[in-house]
């Protein structure tokens, strides 16, 4: 039996082979997706620390499960020369993508990408960019001015204690946003801020929390790592409000609600757009209408009444119909700094270095 013959005109053949070549690209760009993406992690504190390196950590942990993604990180690693030799070690070791996540790690890393121009580098919370280095962070002001609405309408003393790290803009903010919290309804509290000049030091902020119950403060909250001012409160028997997670379990007798972060949403747009090679140097600060800024549930004891309308200004803020930082606001020494019916545009909240009306204690 002889099989039947098959023909091909030189025309069918050359259309043939022209979308083979047509085809490969895509075929390309199906194996770019699949290349798997080395990404590295640097914590200031360690990941058990409950707060900001523990919530960075969780978002660490889900994009592990993204196909072609492997990540590590290095955990209570100074800020200074000890983040450079850390993310020097990274960038010779080829990995992708580099996240220093603290705000001392800023210029180690402008350093570090200097040398390495095929790494893509993210630095959170810093100000300074590079062609191949970016910064982010959140709009947590946003989340803190929510709380200050609990503090103030929990707080009996009208007096609200705050445990800060380090007078830079990023805290000095989130004080003054939850003091605009807590005036609005509450106008005769004072929120008094102590400094304790690191940002993990369990032992210190504990000590700064009780100086702070000391001087009738019945509200803690803080811009710390640890749960340390939670347990205080609770040992004291006043309330509580937490920061970077919902910190509930560390005193679940105290905790009002918590300002929380949620980086997977941003970890994975960033992800898809270096994958995919749209990724340019940027300042990125996402908030609570793009889900990485949040309040973490009340507690039992805050009433509805009041968590009703803590909801209510939260989905203005989402949908935009409310903004935190609108005039007219005095800062401690009665001077208008933001003129009344106006907004403060993000250039000034980022260098911002003076506390509004109401805040008790230096920024320096």
């Amino acid at each position: 039996m002889r099989l039947p013959c098959l023909r091909f005109s030189l025309s069918t053949l050359t259309a043939l082979v022209a979308s083979l070549f047509l085809l490969q690209p895509a075929l390309a760009a199906d194996s770019a997706k699949e290349k798997e993406l080395k990404i590295g992690f640097v914590y200031v504190s360690p990941i058990g620390d409950g707060g900001w390196s523990y919530a960075h950590d969780l978002a660490r942990q889900e994009l592990e499960k993204m196909p072609g993604i492997s990540t590590s990180y290095v955990e209570a690693v100074p800020e200074g020369p000890d983040s450079e030799r850390v993310m020097l070690q990274m960038a010779r070791k080829k990995y992708d993508l580099i996240f220093a996540t603290s705000f001392g790690y800023m210029d180690p890393m402008l350093k570090v990408a200097g040398q390495f121009p095929d790494t893509t580098f993210m630095h959170c919370s810093g100000f300074k960019t590079a062609t191949n280095m970016g910064n982010y962070f959140g709009r947590v002001y946003q989340a803190r001015y929510l709380t200050g609405m609990v503090a103030g309408s929990m707080s009996k003393s009208g007096v609200i204690g705050y445990v800060a790290s380090f007078p830079i803009p990023e805290v000095i903010r989130g004080v003054n946003a939850f003091t605009l919290g807590v005036q609005s309804v509450r106008p005769d509290a004072s929120v008094r801020v102590v400094w304790t000049k690191t940002w993990y030091d369990p032992v210190k902020e504990k000590e700064a929390a009780k100086s702070l119950l000391d001087v009738g403060a019945d509200v803690l909250t803080q811009h710390q790592d640890s749960p340390a001012p939670q347990e205080a409160a609770q040992e004291k028997g006043v309330y509580s409000i937490g920061y970077n997670t919902d910190m509930a379990k560390f005193a679940p007798k105290a905790h009002l609600t918590a300002a929380t972060w949620n980086w997977v949403p941003y970890y994975e747009k960033l992800i898809a757009e270096v994958r995919g090679g749209t990724w340019t140097a940027r300042s990125d600060w996402p908030g609570m209408a793009e889900g990485v800024v949040d309040i973490a549930p009340f507690g039992p004891m805050v009433p509805k009444e009041v968590q009703d309308k803590v909801l209510t200004k939260k989905a203005a803020i989402i949908e935009g119909k409310e903004k935190i930082f609108v005039g007219p606001i005095k800062d401690q020494g009665g001077t208008v700094r933001i003129a009344e019916g106006l907004v403060a545009p993000d250039t000034d909240l980022l260098s911002m270095n003076w506390f509004v009306q109401g805040v008790v204690g230096s920024t320096e």
